[in-house]
């Protein structure tokens, strides 16, 4: 049987985890280019774990100039079977208040300015993403929450945005009342379909850090208020993922939602019309399916 190797991508609070064993900062080489920054790897109650500081430490990266496809490629290349997204997000319902956490299960895509495929001339591949998250991921990180005694909303459609800026109060109302979105932020996608697209089991968190612009008890977005909760979400975020390895378990069956083997029928280019040098930067990614 496999092997669990968890991934963490996420914001600086996260990475100081406790327990964390034989921890070390690694440097991992990737033809899509560099990472956001090295990887923390090590083990916790176990099981491999390797966490990724998506902006880079210091948080130096915009949204948009994140390297998404070096990020899970240099993941694929660790061993990485399992990639739990954590990021900051504003709400859109009430319900979901600031300091609350949800688990996230669809997207709806408004990036523009990202490489959002590791695929392309030479070497096509579709992947499904209509259940874009795994289910079995987002039953671990409910179970981790709720034991670390966080208020945690199972399901809910995260609106990516390009970014930097924050919505208009028209973008939002928009998001909110028409295109039934729940929480907004600026970082899940093209992420959730390179992970998918490199058959990695992929969760998101969100944390709530804000009402976007759209309430209208709160205005806009306060960029101090979301330092604050950011802060106390940190904590919240560490425990959640201290929790997360003896919910894994260290040995890994194949995941019941395929997401393990989504480009079993994915690749469209026939052989010999293939790009070398592409496949050949494929070798972590689709190595399986492309030999």
């Amino acid at each position: 049987m496999a092997q669990t190797k968890i991934g963490i991508i996420g914001g600086s609070g996260i990475y100081e985890i406790e327990g964390l064993e034989d921890a070390r900062w690694v440097t991992v080489d990737s033809p899509w280019g560099a990472p956001s920054d090295e990887i923390l790897t090590g083990r916790l109650d176990g099981v491999e774990l390797a966490f990724l500081p998506r902006h880079g430490r210091g948080h130096y990266l915009s949204p948009t100039d994140v390297p998404y496809r070096a990020n899970i490629d240099a993941l694929k290349r660790l061993g990485v079977t399992d990639v739990i997204s954590i990021s900051a997000c504003g709400s859109f319902r009430e319900e979901l208040a600031p300091g609350d956490f949800v688990i996230v299960d669809q997207f709806i895509d408004r990036t523009f300015a990202r490489d959002k495929s590791f695929f392309g001339t030479g070497c096509v591949a579709h992947v499904s993403m209509a259940h874009p998250t795994c289910s079995r991921l987002g039953d671990a990180c409910e179970a981790a929450a709720k034991a670390a005694g966080i208020t945690v909303h199972r399901g809910g459609t995260y609106l990516a945005m390009e970014g930097p800026q924050f919505s208009s109060l028209a973008e939002s109302k928009m998001y909110r009342d028409q295109w039934g979105a729940d929480v907004i932020g600026m970082t899940n996608m093209p992420e959730a379909k390179l992970a998918r697209e490199a058959e990695l089991c992929y969760a998101s968190v969100a944390m709530i850090t804000d009402y976007d612009s759209w309430h209208p008890d709160h205005g806009e977005v306060d960029v101090t208020q979301i330092i604050a909760t950011l802060t106390g979400n940190a904590e919240k975020g560490r425990e959640k993922v201290r929790r997360l390895p003896a919910l894994l378990g260290a040995e890994r069956a194949p995941c019941p939602q395929g997401c393990d083997h989504a480009l079993e029928f994915a690749v469209m280019t026939a052989p010999e019309k293939r790009d070398a040098d592409l496949v050949a930067k494929l070798d972590a990614v689709a190595g399986r399916v492309l030999g």
